[in-house]
């Protein structure tokens, strides 16, 4: 018996059992969808985290003071005073995978104007800052060398400050604000930049000259932290192991001597985060696969039951001529068509369900070809899998007593 007239059978008897063969589809509808969906919504979370990283800046690498030890107790940075101008000043000189670097202090408060205030932390920095962090001026200016060099009492304000300060809509670019009890004029509006995504809103800043921080603000002369950009992401390693021996040199520190300052970059922040993202994809994928194999022994019970009635029909096919490949086939190709058709169903259920996720709760998922595929394939090999035991025993009957059958 050719291929074609088994393929015939079979639908003919799937098209005796349409319910029946609808229901035991669904088990692997709801697997191949749910495959589907989870894996969209971990990629669409893995690209989200990857886009807002790169929006901080994917090559920014941030220096601390820390590792040293008193009293057998390790300091904490804020204790600390191991970063000077001079370090960012050599930074600058000797690096050649850095193309930005700027210092930065920072002090929490209240931001007044008029009646008005909201708690904001203001961020004493440089020119390349702007560059470092990917932030814009949107209207006004960045603040000059020579603001720099004077501590000039100039700032510019995030949109979560404006908003908080100047609700009514007024331009705020000229306005004196103050920031404790320091006076500082508006000379420039951020672009908004929106939340990141550990959720800290990044337009609640305000930005100044580091020296006016520095010195009107905290008393100090160190410097908190500094920021500096490698020329692109692939050589962030090459610019930590270069900044690190510019300061260990800087330091005056021997081979055997801990490091005083910290190195981190936003590429180990983004492993990490696409690291989980990952490991809670591959969960949910399983959990969702699971349904697969929910679906699958399904299909082994129907082929089961199946075989069972129609024993009398296989009898009179092996007694004709039919051999027990034949029947074999036939039953295989039955279990390949419910397994496959609900693939298909479930591929299509799956993709609508995961725009229905993005489109109602404004979830980012991604749609990987390759997971489409994986899926249909997976349900596709479950359908041989399961289908092939029952098909085996049908091929299995002996002629006589499957005849006698009752």
């Amino acid at each position: 018996m050719n291929i074609g007239n088994l393929f015939k059978i079979a639908v003919k008897a799937l098209g005796n059992n349409k319910f029946r063969g609808f229901l035991t589809m669904l088990g692997i509808i709801i697997g191949v969808a749910a495959v589907i969906t989870m894996l969209a919504i971990g990629q669409g979370s893995k690209r989200s985290i990857q886009a807002q990283i790169s929006e901080m800046g994917s090559n920014m690498i941030m220096i601390h003071p820390g590792g040293e030890r008193m009293g057998g107790v390790r300091l904490s940075p804020e204790d600390m005073e191991s970063l000077k101008l001079e370090d960012l000043q050599e930074i600058q000189t000797q690096t050649s995978f850095v193309t930005y670097v700027s210092p930065a202090v920072n002090s929490s408060g209240q931001a007044i104007y008029g009646a008005r205030n909201t708690p904001t932390t203001v961020y004493g920095v440089n020119q390349d800052y702007l560059e470092i962090r990917r932030y814009r001026v949107q209207d006004g200016e960045m603040f000059s060398e020579q603001d720099i060099r004077t501590a000039a009492k100039v700032c510019l304000v995030g949109k979560s400050v404006t908003d908080e300060l100047f609700p009514d809509g007024q331009n705020p670019i000229g306005k004196v604000i103050r920031f404790g009890t320091i006076p500082l004029r508006v000379i420039g509006v951020l672009e908004s930049k929106g939340y990141n995504s550990m959720g800290m809103d990044q337009d609640d800043l305000i930005i100044a000259p580091y020296t006016t921080v520095q010195k009107r603000m905290l008393a100090i002369t160190h410097l908190q932290e500094i920021i500096c950009s490698a020329v692109t992401e692939d050589y962030t390693d090459e610019a930590i192991e270069e900044i690190s021996q510019i300061l260990r040199t800087n330091h005056r520190l021997k081979d055997t001597d801990e490091d005083d300052f910290s190195i981190r970059s936003q590429q180990e922040l983004s492993s990490m985060m696409t690291s989980t993202t990952d490991t809670m994809t591959v969960l949910l994928a399983v959990v969702a696969g699971i349904s697969l194999l929910v679906g699958g022994i399904g299909i082994m019970n129907i082929m089961y039951v199946s075989v069972t009635e129609r024993t009398r029909e296989i009898g009179l096919r092996m007694s004709i001529g039919a051999k027990g490949r034949d029947i074999l086939a036939q039953f295989l190709i039955e279990a390949v068509l419910i397994s496959v058709t609900g693939g298909l169903i479930g591929v299509v259920f799956g993709v609508g369900a995961s725009l229905l996720v993005n489109l109602l709760a404004s979830y980012p998922v991604f749609i990987q070809p390759w997971s489409v595929i994986l899926s249909f394939a997976v349900c596709t090999v479950t359908g041989v899998f399961f289908g092939w035991y029952p098909a085996r025993k049908a091929a299995g009957l002996d002629p006589i007593e499957a005849i006698r059958y009752e």
